[in-house]
């Protein structure tokens, strides 16, 4: 059976994540003689409708393994697991891979990461999405993880959620409260201590006179709800790196923030095509794609502790002027001119 992630289409991203973070249903491939096994952990914060048939063969960690010869039905068996929005799940589907026997599992962010880590110590871990794999306890450095555990980091942690404060205050000078919008699941490292989303950006938060208040998503259903407290909060702006949670809600957080004229920075560029104002980070297809390359490189003999995490080495500005000009934003020519692409 292949692979079921869907294709991330830049223009709508339910088209696009709609395999990596919810549209997967709990299932495995049919075995294949002489085949490595990868297994596939993914989470969303609630199940959706599976991918179609086309989607499933351009999804990017697809395209990445058969860049590098891995063909399903030949070479290749894929098993794929999904929490269904159960993240206390995530353990025990890590273990279920385990029992099948799969080569290597991939997972898509951090709270399957750091399950799969907790409850995996033989296996070789890849994960994708994971902004600070060494905060929350996956791996001992960047450079020597050091244990079963290695991948690619989405963001380099703080610095771009630094660099999307610094964009807003460029754009909108006057802005001194920011609500944080985030997916609350992971809020344990692999060690079980505690971890608080955004806590390394406080420093630069304070240097640009700016504070931040954290709004977690724990459930879906209750989104509408949060909004209504950030709309009582009353910030100048708002900050959205990216993750299952907000992107599956991006449009309503897009549009929240545009009826309150209050302008907003997003790690993503599917924010600004829902509309958001800004973004800045890395192209989620190429990242995915490219984490392919540590299956690759794990199936064929090298050790998990050995790869170094790597960080994205391209990041795109994405600025929505129609967006602007509906807040009654003017963007800074500084900015345009950094743009890698300007929506009229």
């Amino acid at each position: 059976m292949a692979l079921e992630i869907s294709m991330l289409d830049r223009r709508r991203f339910l088209a696009s994540l709609v395999g990596l973070f919810g549209g997967v249903r709990s299932t495995s491939a049919q075995p294949t003689p002489k085949a490595s096994r990868l297994g596939v952990l993914l989470h969303g914060l609630s199940p959706s409708s599976p991918p179609t048939p086309e989607q499933l063969a351009r999804s990017p960690l697809r395209q990445g393994l058969r860049a590098r010869g891995w063909i399903e039905g030949e070479n290749l068996e894929i098993h794929v697991v999904f929490s269904e929005g159960q993240a206390d799940r995530l353990e025990e589907l890590a273990t279920e891979l385990v029992r099948r026997k799969v080569d290597v599992i991939w997972c898509n962010g951090p709270p399957p990461a750091v399950a799969a880590a907790r409850a995996v110590k033989t296996v070789p871990i890849v994960f994708w999405g994971v902004g600070l794999p060494v905060e929350l306890g996956l791996v001992a450095s960047l450079s020597r993880p050091g244990g079963n555990v290695t991948g690619l980091a989405y963001t380099p942690g703080a610095e771009i959620i630094a660099k999307l404060l610094e964009l807003l205050k460029t754009i909108a000078p006057a802005t001194s409260r920011v609500a944080a919008m985030f997916e609350a699941s992971a809020i344990q490292t692999v060690g079980g201590k505690a971890f608080l989303p955004l806590a390394t950006v406080d420093p630069a938060a304070r240097k640009l006179g700016v504070e931040i208040k954290r709004f977690p998503i724990e459930d879906r259903a209750r989104v509408d709800g949060l909004l209504a407290a950030v709309r009582e909060w009353n910030p100048d702006g708002m900050l959205v790196v990216g993750d299952p949670a907000t992107i599956l809600e991006r449009q309503r957080i897009v549009d929240f923030a545009n009826r309150q004229r209050m302008p907003g920075v997003f790690g993503m560029r599917e924010f600004v095509a829902a509309g958001g104002l800004l973004s800045y980070g890395p192209n989620t297809l190429d990242t995915i794609r490219h984490s392919a390359s540590y299956i690759d490189q794990i199936l064929r003999g090298a050790k998990p502790a050995d790869l170094p995490v790597e960080q994205p080495s391209k990041f795109e500005l994405i600025v929505n002027l129609k967006t602007a000009r509906i807040i009654g934003i003017r963007v800074p020519q500084s900015i345009l001119l950094r743009a890698d692409e300007v929506i009229e």
